[in-house]
């Protein structure tokens, strides 16, 4: 139950879904950014972009009538992103775990796309409860 409600499965894949296209920009931004220009540089574009992504996923699920609480979909947004790393860049893509070695490109990313994703939420909802009042 969140906030005192059952969630149903729609509101489920919808979070899922909000997180897997951020994960998918992120791929989106490595993949180019690798082509384009040294490891190093794709990394910090990338530690830059991620929380720009979520931010503005965030932005937009949060208008919804039947987005979760911020702090929950924040922690489901992080969940499915350090899912698909696992299992699709590091097993399948990369045969490797040599990237959750690296601050710049995994757990600084992955911090800020939690804290950018809470954050956002809590102001879409501060900003919301302004507004009906």
């Amino acid at each position: 139950m969140i906030a005192g409600s059952v969630v149903s499965t729609k509101s489920a894949a919808v979070t899922v879904a909000y997180a897997l296209a951020g994960w998918a920009l992120c791929v989106a931004t490595m993949g180019v950014g690798m082509r384009m220009t040294s490891l190093e540089n794709a990394l910090s574009v990338h530690a830059v972009a991620a929380p720009v992504f979520f931010a503005a996923l965030s932005f937009f699920y949060f208008h919804r009538e039947t987005s979760w609480p911020p702090l929950y979909a924040a922690t489901v947004f992080l969940g499915v992103v350090m899912f698909m790393d696992v299992f699709v860049v590091a097993l399948f893509i990369e045969r490797s775990f040599a990237m959750f070695e690296s601050i710049l490109g995994t757990w600084l990313p992955f911090l800020l796309i939690f804290v950018s994703s809470w954050w956002t939420g809590l102001a879409v909802r501060r900003t919301n409860h302004r507004a009906a009042a």
